[in-house]
Protein backbone atom coordinates (compact mmCIF):
# COMPACT_ATOMS: atom_id res chain seq x y z
CA UNK A 1 0.00 0.00 0.00
CA UNK A 2 1.06 3.48 -0.93
CA UNK A 3 1.01 6.52 1.67
CA UNK A 4 -0.24 5.63 5.72
CA UNK A 5 -2.65 3.01 5.95
CA UNK A 6 -4.33 4.55 8.52
CA UNK A 7 -5.44 7.43 6.04
CA UNK A 8 -8.52 7.11 3.69
CA UNK A 9 -8.29 5.69 0.39
CA UNK A 10 -10.14 8.61 -1.27
CA UNK A 11 -10.92 11.96 0.66
CA UNK A 12 -12.86 14.27 -1.10
CA UNK A 13 -14.04 17.74 0.48
CA UNK A 14 -16.28 20.29 -0.70
CA UNK A 15 -16.12 19.34 -4.23
CA UNK A 16 -18.26 21.25 -6.83
CA UNK A 17 -18.31 20.96 -10.36
CA UNK A 18 -19.55 23.51 -13.13
CA UNK A 19 -20.43 23.03 -17.02
CA UNK A 20 -21.30 26.55 -17.98
CA UNK A 21 -24.16 27.14 -16.07
CA UNK A 22 -24.84 23.74 -15.02
CA UNK A 23 -23.35 22.98 -11.56
CA UNK A 24 -22.53 19.40 -11.81
CA UNK A 25 -21.31 18.52 -8.17
CA UNK A 26 -22.64 21.16 -5.24
CA UNK A 27 -19.77 20.69 -2.62
CA UNK A 28 -19.71 16.79 -2.22
CA UNK A 29 -17.97 15.58 0.92
CA UNK A 30 -16.60 11.43 0.77
CA UNK A 31 -14.48 9.32 2.59
CA UNK A 32 -13.39 6.29 1.47
CA UNK A 33 -11.70 3.92 4.02
CA UNK A 34 -8.38 1.38 2.76
CA UNK A 35 -9.61 -2.15 1.98
CA UNK A 36 -12.99 -1.73 1.55
CA UNK A 37 -15.97 -1.45 -1.52
CA UNK A 38 -17.72 1.88 -1.41
CA UNK A 39 -20.70 1.75 -3.80
CA UNK A 40 -21.98 5.18 -5.16
CA UNK A 41 -25.44 4.98 -6.09
CA UNK A 42 -27.36 7.53 -8.63
CA UNK A 43 -28.66 7.49 -11.56
CA UNK A 44 -27.46 8.64 -14.82
CA UNK A 45 -26.80 12.70 -14.77
CA UNK A 46 -27.15 12.83 -10.74
CA UNK A 47 -23.25 13.52 -10.76
CA UNK A 48 -20.79 10.03 -10.16
CA UNK A 49 -19.27 10.25 -13.23
CA UNK A 50 -18.08 13.72 -12.63
CA UNK A 51 -17.13 12.81 -8.97
CA UNK A 52 -14.99 10.46 -10.91
CA UNK A 53 -13.18 11.92 -13.46
CA UNK A 54 -12.12 14.95 -10.62
CA UNK A 55 -10.52 12.03 -8.12
CA UNK A 56 -8.45 11.22 -11.19
CA UNK A 57 -7.94 14.98 -12.51
CA UNK A 58 -9.36 13.87 -15.72
CA UNK A 59 -11.55 16.75 -15.21
CA UNK A 60 -10.16 20.02 -12.88
CA UNK A 61 -12.41 20.78 -10.21
CA UNK A 62 -13.87 24.03 -9.51
CA UNK A 63 -13.68 24.17 -5.72
CA UNK A 64 -13.53 21.77 -2.76
CA UNK A 65 -10.17 19.42 -2.45
CA UNK A 66 -9.42 15.75 -3.05
CA UNK A 67 -6.61 13.42 -2.22
CA UNK A 68 -6.21 9.81 -3.25
CA UNK A 69 -4.14 7.28 -2.10
CA UNK A 70 -2.68 10.16 -0.05
CA UNK A 71 -1.81 12.66 -3.11
CA UNK A 72 -3.48 15.44 -4.46
CA UNK A 73 -4.70 14.53 -7.97
CA UNK A 74 -4.08 17.42 -9.44
CA UNK A 75 -0.61 17.87 -8.29
CA UNK A 76 0.65 14.55 -8.98
CA UNK A 77 -1.97 13.28 -11.88
CA UNK A 78 0.50 10.99 -13.25
CA UNK A 79 1.15 8.98 -9.85
CA UNK A 80 -2.42 9.11 -8.95
CA UNK A 81 -3.56 7.38 -12.19
CA UNK A 82 -0.44 4.99 -11.77
CA UNK A 83 -1.77 3.70 -8.65
CA UNK A 84 -5.28 3.18 -9.85
CA UNK A 85 -6.98 0.87 -12.42
CA UNK A 86 -9.97 3.14 -14.06
CA UNK A 87 -12.88 1.69 -15.87
CA UNK A 88 -14.48 4.30 -17.43
CA UNK A 89 -18.85 4.60 -17.75
CA UNK A 90 -17.68 5.60 -21.53
CA UNK A 91 -15.28 3.60 -22.92
CA UNK A 92 -13.01 4.66 -25.84
CA UNK A 93 -10.75 1.74 -27.84
CA UNK A 94 -9.39 2.15 -31.02
CA UNK A 95 -11.26 0.17 -33.33
CA UNK A 96 -8.63 -1.76 -35.92
CA UNK A 97 -6.35 -3.46 -33.24
CA UNK A 98 -6.86 -6.99 -31.51
CA UNK A 99 -7.60 -7.12 -27.73
CA UNK A 100 -4.25 -8.47 -27.04
CA UNK A 101 -2.35 -5.75 -28.70
CA UNK A 102 -4.40 -3.00 -26.68
CA UNK A 103 -3.93 -4.99 -23.25
CA UNK A 104 -0.45 -5.48 -24.47
CA UNK A 105 0.17 -1.33 -25.01
CA UNK A 106 -1.42 -0.85 -21.54
CA UNK A 107 0.44 -3.21 -19.70
CA UNK A 108 4.06 -1.44 -21.35
CA UNK A 109 2.82 2.06 -20.64
CA UNK A 110 2.41 0.63 -16.76
CA UNK A 111 5.64 -1.02 -16.53
CA UNK A 112 3.30 -4.48 -15.94
CA UNK A 113 5.51 -7.17 -16.43
CA UNK A 114 5.49 -11.45 -16.67
CA UNK A 115 2.48 -11.59 -13.70
CA UNK A 116 0.53 -8.71 -15.42
CA UNK A 117 0.79 -10.59 -18.27
CA UNK A 118 -0.50 -14.06 -16.84
CA UNK A 119 -3.33 -12.09 -15.26
CA UNK A 120 -4.39 -10.22 -17.99
CA UNK A 121 -4.63 -13.47 -20.16
CA UNK A 122 -6.58 -15.13 -16.81
CA UNK A 123 -9.08 -12.38 -16.61
CA UNK A 124 -10.17 -13.10 -20.72
CA UNK A 125 -10.18 -16.32 -20.19
CA UNK A 126 -12.62 -15.96 -16.98
CA UNK A 127 -14.52 -13.67 -18.65
CA UNK A 128 -14.57 -15.82 -21.97
CA UNK A 129 -12.85 -12.68 -23.73
CA UNK A 130 -11.48 -13.90 -27.22
CA UNK A 131 -8.25 -12.04 -27.58
CA UNK A 132 -7.07 -12.03 -30.85
CA UNK A 133 -10.29 -10.38 -31.80
CA UNK A 134 -10.45 -6.84 -33.09
CA UNK A 135 -12.07 -4.52 -31.63
CA UNK A 136 -14.64 -3.51 -33.99
CA UNK A 137 -15.64 -6.87 -33.81
CA UNK A 138 -16.93 -7.00 -30.14
CA UNK A 139 -20.38 -6.54 -28.77
CA UNK A 140 -20.79 -3.55 -26.21
CA UNK A 141 -20.44 -5.92 -23.83
CA UNK A 142 -17.31 -7.63 -24.53
CA UNK A 143 -15.58 -4.11 -25.22
CA UNK A 144 -16.66 -3.78 -21.44
CA UNK A 145 -14.86 -7.11 -20.80
CA UNK A 146 -11.84 -5.14 -22.37
CA UNK A 147 -11.84 -2.49 -19.96
CA UNK A 148 -12.34 -4.25 -17.22
CA UNK A 149 -9.33 -6.61 -17.84
CA UNK A 150 -7.25 -3.38 -18.32
CA UNK A 151 -8.52 -2.15 -14.77
CA UNK A 152 -7.73 -5.07 -13.01
CA UNK A 153 -4.93 -6.60 -14.59
CA UNK A 154 -2.10 -4.62 -12.20
CA UNK A 155 -3.82 -5.33 -9.22
CA UNK A 156 -4.01 -1.47 -8.35
CA UNK A 157 -4.20 -0.09 -4.81
CA UNK A 158 -7.74 1.75 -5.70
CA UNK A 159 -10.07 0.77 -8.44
CA UNK A 160 -12.78 3.56 -9.63
CA UNK A 161 -14.88 1.42 -11.75
CA UNK A 162 -17.58 3.40 -13.63
CA UNK A 163 -20.72 1.50 -13.82
CA UNK A 164 -18.48 -1.82 -14.46
CA UNK A 165 -21.44 -4.18 -15.51
CA UNK A 166 -22.90 -2.14 -18.30
CA UNK A 167 -23.89 -4.13 -20.71
CA UNK A 168 -23.02 -7.21 -19.79
CA UNK A 169 -25.21 -10.79 -19.44
CA UNK A 170 -26.03 -12.06 -16.08
CA UNK A 171 -23.25 -14.85 -15.46
CA UNK A 172 -20.23 -12.24 -16.56
CA UNK A 173 -21.84 -9.34 -14.13
CA UNK A 174 -21.89 -12.03 -11.55
CA UNK A 175 -17.92 -12.93 -12.30
CA UNK A 176 -16.83 -9.08 -12.24
CA UNK A 177 -18.85 -8.49 -8.35
CA UNK A 178 -16.67 -11.80 -7.39
CA UNK A 179 -13.69 -10.19 -8.61
CA UNK A 180 -14.73 -7.08 -7.04
CA UNK A 181 -15.01 -9.24 -3.99
CA UNK A 182 -11.82 -10.65 -4.50
CA UNK A 183 -9.85 -7.35 -4.90
CA UNK A 184 -11.01 -6.24 -1.36
CA UNK A 185 -9.57 -9.74 0.32
CA UNK A 186 -6.41 -8.61 -1.65
CA UNK A 187 -5.91 -5.89 0.31
CA UNK A 188 -7.51 -3.29 -2.59
CA UNK A 189 -9.96 -0.76 -2.03
CA UNK A 190 -12.94 -0.36 -4.90
CA UNK A 191 -14.99 2.24 -5.24
CA UNK A 192 -17.80 1.90 -8.09
CA UNK A 193 -20.73 3.57 -9.31
CA UNK A 194 -23.52 2.23 -10.06
CA UNK A 195 -27.58 2.16 -10.17
CA UNK A 196 -28.45 -1.51 -10.09
CA UNK A 197 -29.17 -1.72 -6.53
CA UNK A 198 -29.06 -5.11 -6.56
CA UNK A 199 -25.10 -5.36 -7.29
CA UNK A 200 -24.60 -2.25 -4.75
CA UNK A 201 -26.17 -4.11 -1.75
CA UNK A 202 -24.33 -7.65 -2.76
CA UNK A 203 -21.08 -5.95 -3.04
CA UNK A 204 -20.82 -2.38 -0.95
CA UNK A 205 -19.46 -2.50 2.54
CA UNK A 206 -21.08 1.16 2.23
CA UNK A 207 -22.85 3.38 0.08
CA UNK A 208 -23.16 7.05 -0.69
CA UNK A 209 -26.64 7.98 -2.74
CA UNK A 210 -26.44 11.10 -4.78
CA UNK A 211 -28.78 13.10 -5.80
CA UNK A 212 -28.45 16.25 -8.53
CA UNK A 213 -24.81 16.67 -7.65
CA UNK A 214 -25.23 16.42 -3.76
CA UNK A 215 -24.56 13.63 -1.54
CA UNK A 216 -28.16 13.02 0.34
CA UNK A 217 -27.19 9.75 2.31
CA UNK A 218 -24.40 7.72 2.84
CA UNK A 219 -22.94 5.13 5.58
CA UNK A 220 -22.87 1.47 6.00
CA UNK A 221 -24.94 -0.28 3.81
CA UNK A 222 -25.98 -2.72 6.74
CA UNK A 223 -27.25 0.56 8.55
CA UNK A 224 -29.03 2.45 6.16
CA UNK A 225 -30.99 -0.82 5.80
CA UNK A 226 -31.42 -1.20 9.20
CA UNK A 227 -32.67 2.17 9.69
CA UNK A 228 -35.91 1.33 7.81
CA UNK A 229 -39.45 -0.26 8.06
CA UNK A 230 -39.71 -4.12 7.31
CA UNK A 231 -43.07 -5.19 5.94
CA UNK A 232 -44.37 -8.36 7.31
CA UNK A 233 -47.54 -10.69 6.05
CA UNK A 234 -49.68 -12.87 8.48
CA UNK A 235 -51.91 -15.13 7.57
CA UNK A 236 -54.74 -16.32 10.57
CA UNK A 237 -56.39 -19.87 10.79
CA UNK A 238 -59.87 -19.64 9.26
CA UNK A 239 -62.79 -18.10 11.18
CA UNK A 240 -60.20 -16.36 13.15
CA UNK A 241 -61.52 -13.15 15.12
CA UNK A 242 -58.87 -9.97 15.25
CA UNK A 243 -58.54 -7.37 17.15
CA UNK A 244 -57.18 -5.46 14.46
CA UNK A 245 -57.52 -2.44 16.78
CA UNK A 246 -55.25 -3.78 19.25
CA UNK A 247 -52.38 -4.56 16.59
CA UNK A 248 -52.69 -0.75 15.22
CA UNK A 249 -52.42 0.42 18.82
CA UNK A 250 -48.61 -1.49 18.86
CA UNK A 251 -45.77 1.34 18.93
CA UNK A 252 -44.55 1.28 15.64
CA UNK A 253 -46.75 -0.46 14.03
CA UNK A 254 -49.04 0.23 10.78
CA UNK A 255 -51.77 -1.38 9.46
CA UNK A 256 -51.63 -1.64 5.42
CA UNK A 257 -53.81 -3.90 4.66
CA UNK A 258 -56.60 -6.38 5.99
CA UNK A 259 -58.21 -8.96 3.14
CA UNK A 260 -61.97 -9.36 2.50
CA UNK A 261 -62.04 -12.43 4.57
CA UNK A 262 -59.86 -10.87 7.58
CA UNK A 263 -58.06 -13.54 7.64
CA UNK A 264 -54.76 -11.96 6.09
CA UNK A 265 -52.88 -9.01 7.32
CA UNK A 266 -49.87 -6.79 5.95
CA UNK A 267 -47.81 -4.43 8.47
CA UNK A 268 -45.38 -2.26 8.20
CA UNK A 269 -42.85 -2.24 11.09
CA UNK A 270 -40.63 0.44 12.30
CA UNK A 271 -39.71 -1.13 16.02
CA UNK A 272 -42.15 -2.72 18.40
CA UNK A 273 -41.67 -6.28 16.65
CA UNK A 274 -41.67 -7.65 20.50
CA UNK A 275 -44.45 -6.53 21.30
CA UNK A 276 -46.47 -7.27 18.11
CA UNK A 277 -44.96 -11.00 18.77
CA UNK A 278 -46.93 -11.04 22.31
CA UNK A 279 -49.79 -10.05 20.45
CA UNK A 280 -49.60 -12.51 17.91
CA UNK A 281 -49.47 -15.35 20.07
CA UNK A 282 -53.11 -15.36 21.06
CA UNK A 283 -53.99 -16.21 18.20
CA UNK A 284 -53.92 -19.06 15.89
CA UNK A 285 -51.51 -18.30 13.20
CA UNK A 286 -51.24 -20.21 9.59
CA UNK A 287 -48.07 -18.37 8.61
CA UNK A 288 -45.38 -15.69 8.65
CA UNK A 289 -43.73 -13.73 5.94
CA UNK A 290 -41.47 -10.79 6.32
CA UNK A 291 -39.75 -8.62 3.94
CA UNK A 292 -36.44 -6.86 4.28
CA UNK A 293 -35.76 -3.57 3.24
CA UNK A 294 -33.73 -2.94 0.73
CA UNK A 295 -31.36 -0.50 -1.20
CA UNK A 296 -34.49 0.28 -3.54
CA UNK A 297 -36.26 1.52 -0.46
CA UNK A 298 -33.74 3.53 0.17
CA UNK A 299 -33.27 4.89 -3.06
CA UNK A 300 -37.02 5.51 -4.04
CA UNK A 301 -36.86 7.41 -0.95
CA UNK A 302 -35.19 10.45 -2.90
CA UNK A 303 -36.15 9.40 -6.02
CA UNK A 304 -39.39 8.92 -5.71
CA UNK A 305 -41.99 6.92 -7.73
CA UNK A 306 -40.69 3.29 -9.83
CA UNK A 307 -41.22 4.61 -13.34
CA UNK A 308 -38.44 6.97 -12.62
CA UNK A 309 -36.57 4.45 -11.55
CA UNK A 310 -37.30 2.73 -14.84
CA UNK A 311 -36.46 5.81 -16.73
CA UNK A 312 -32.92 5.48 -15.34
CA UNK A 313 -32.31 2.17 -15.99
CA UNK A 314 -33.02 0.26 -13.02
CA UNK A 315 -32.28 -3.63 -13.67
Amino acid sequence: MNGKESDPAISVNNLSKSYGSFLALRGIDLTVNRGEVFGFLGPNGAGKTTAIRCMLDLIRRDTGTVCVLGKDPQSDPVRVRELCGYLPGELRLDENISVHSILKYLRELRGGGKNCYIRARDLAERLDLNVRSKIKNLSKGNKQKVGIIAAFMHCPDLLLLDEPTSGLDPLIQQTVLEMVKESRRSGSTVFFSSHVLAEVQTVADRVAIIREGQVVESGETSSLLSGRAWRMKVVFAENTVLRTHEIEALSGITLDEVSSDGQELKLIIDGGMDELIKELAGYKVKSIETERPDLEEVFLSYYGEVSEMESIGKK
